[in-house]
């Protein structure tokens, strides 16, 4: 597989039979991706919970693709009533053997609501998803702090790649990421959502001297990592 990092929390992952999936789509507004949204073409959209910045563009791509909306079912409701055709809705603690592989939603702790009219819609808890495809195991933990049960989660899966959010203020920061990478035994920890606004403003190389020797790895925007 192929895994491509586009700023924020946006990662893209291709595997060997040509499907395509995306995480997270926040393009139009994302001062640090290298995307358009217009210009995306993917099979299935991975959506970790509701806020803009991991919404994005998820409707409007969903539609120019016909790609399939993963995520939490309220989400996933709100995508339907927004005339996405093709969603599967999820819980925490669930799991979906897809045509490309399996996806297990778990945990996150952070809060979940999209604005529309001036009014918050909720669309379910927060989660992240651990992708088994191809061999390999990858974990997109969304926003979150870090929480006990990530140790659970490293003793359940052998990590290949753990995308674990830095920014600090609406998440946790690099020392309580760093404690989080150990709890997984991800065999590799890529920093995400830091930088992408003045609030979230990290040195990720400084959360990599955190982690043990070989195990954090910075992607810069549009850089591909192949397992």
């Amino acid at each position: 597989m192929e895994i491509t990092y586009h700023g924020h929390s946006v990662i893209a992952i291709k595997l060997e039979d040509g499907t395509d999936l995306l995480f997270d789509p926040f393009i139009t507004g994302n001062p640090k991706t290298d995307l358009v949204a217009a210009e995306v073409k993917t099979d299935y959209i991975l959506v970790t919970h509701g806020h803009s910045d991991h919404v994005g563009d998820m409707v409007a791509i969903a539609k120019n693709c016909n790609a399939t909306i993963i995520g939490m079912v309220e989400l996933c409701n709100f995508a339907e009533k927004n005339g996405v055709k093709n969603t599967h809705g999820m819980n925490i603690g669930g799991k979906f053997d897809f045509p490309f592989g399996r996806v297990k939603m778990v945990h996150a702790q952070h809060s979940s609501g999209y604005e529309v009219e001036r009014q918050m819609v909720y669309l379910g808890e927060a989660a992240g998803f651990i992708l088994q495809a191809e061999g390999k195991t990858i974990y997109h933990a969304g926003d979150t702090s870090n929480f006990g049960d990530m140790a659970l989660f490293g003793e359940a899966f052998s990590i290949d790649v753990a995308f674990l959010p830095i920014g600090d203020n609406f998440t946790m920061g690099p020392t309580e990421a760093a404690s989080a990478a150990k709890r997984l035994q991800a065999k590799q920890v890529v920093p995400i959502h830091y930088n992408t606004f003045p609030l979230i403003e990290q040195d990720p190389n400084a959360f990599i001297a955190l982690l043990p020797t070989g195990v954090g790895k910075v992607m810069a925007v549009g850089e591909r990592l192949t397992l």
